[in-house]
């Protein structure tokens, strides 16, 4: 038989090599998991997540995320769908397979440079500024960033400030008293029933310096978080005495949940733009529409056609919250008033 070219093979005369046992071409297509359970994001700790299933604080389970989540962000108060062992049983481990879409999220950046946002905590419905009087004395900046944060955030903030029985309320009271803020005086010898009940019924996240009363007001609320407290440092700027982010169950009749966040000394505002802060203020928030290209909603000098004055001056606006309007996009921008 003569040589023969490669114009006279055919198929049959293909040696295929065999595939690994069992393997099958990779497919983009990842399995729905109807069957997954929802549960509440409780607690953070190296890559195990710990939830609450269908937000109920007796029924605990950790979770690790599913590698098709890939680097999805998980934080505490996320609504996550889990699969896997549920039972909560000593060793066993769910997977978390899906985040819920969120209804508020709290970020915060290290500083007003960083592009990097942090989650701090997903689906509170308020945050609760923790703010002292006294020991050590209030910070309106860091206040006025907070409020930023939630208003930017979705969050509906309220001012706690604790330690009334060392200093009088009324000069915060008045700084604030144009926003539509809810505010709440606590002592260090009275139960902080009146926090109690803003609380009941609701998922609430507690911010605040260092030493101004944050853990002592969760262990009151919740007695059996433990969670550490400890006294103000003598320069005045307090030790960080809760290290991590977690959601507590408030006990019954209250209901509702708690999420004690560490204390922090400062809240970069980088995500933010004014746009989200006047976004806030139903009103100036239409009367900001009409305002030309580029203004910064600030007023005066810098912007002399900004609409919102016209809104106050003629279209029954109020003065003083556009006041403190503008005193909040100044703290959103990193300058003072």
């Amino acid at each position: 038989m003569g040589k023969r070219g490669w114009q006279d093979l055919d198929e049959s005369d293909v040696r295929v090599r065999p595939g690994r046992r069992g393997s099958r071409p990779r497919s983009k297509r990842r399995p729905e998991h109807a069957d997954a359970q929802r549960a509440m994001v409780v607690a953070v700790d190296r890559g195990r997540w710990t939830c609450a299933l269908a937000g109920e604080p007796e029924r605990i389970v950790v979770a690790m995320r599913a590698k098709e989540l890939g680097r999805t962000p998980i934080a505490v108060g996320d609504h996550v769908g889990l699969v896997g062992d549920t039972s909560g049983g000593t060793g066993t481990l769910a997977r978390i397979v899906r985040v819920h879409e969120r209804s508020s999220v709290l970020r915060r950046t290290a500083d007003d440079t960083d592009p990097y946002e942090r989650i701090v905590v997903a689906n509170a419905e308020q945050l609760v500024i923790v703010t002292a009087l006294a020991d050590p004395p209030p910070r309106t900046g860091f206040i006025d960033r907070c409020l930023v944060a939630a208003y930017a955030g979705g969050l509906a903030p309220v001012l706690c400030l604790t330690k009334a029985d060392l200093a009088s309320p009324d000069e915060w009271i008045e700084t604030y008293s144009a926003l539509d803020l809810p505010i709440i005086t606590s002592r260090m010898d009275t139960p902080p029933e009146e926090l109690r009940q803003r609380l009941g019924g609701r998922v609430s996240a507690l911010v605040g310096h260092s030493g101004v009363g944050k853990s002592t007001l969760v262990n009151r609320l919740v007695p059996e978080a433990g969670r550490t407290t400890g006294e103000v440092s003598g320069v005045g700027k307090g030790r960080h005495v809760s290290t991590s982010t977690v959601a507590m169950a408030l006990p019954a009749p209250a209901r509702g949940w708690v999420i004690d966040t560490p204390g922090i000394r400062s809240f970069g505002l980088a995500h933010v733009t004014p746009g989200d802060v006047i976004a806030a203020f139903e009103g100036f928030s239409a009367a900001a529409e009409e305002c030309p290209p580029n203004c910064g909603h600030l007023g005066g000098a810098e912007d002399p056609d900004c609409h919102l004055d016209t809104f106050v001056a003629s279209e029954g606006g109020s003065s003083e919250q556009l006041a403190s309007l503008r005193h909040l996009l100044l703290s959103q921008a990193g300058r003072s008033s």
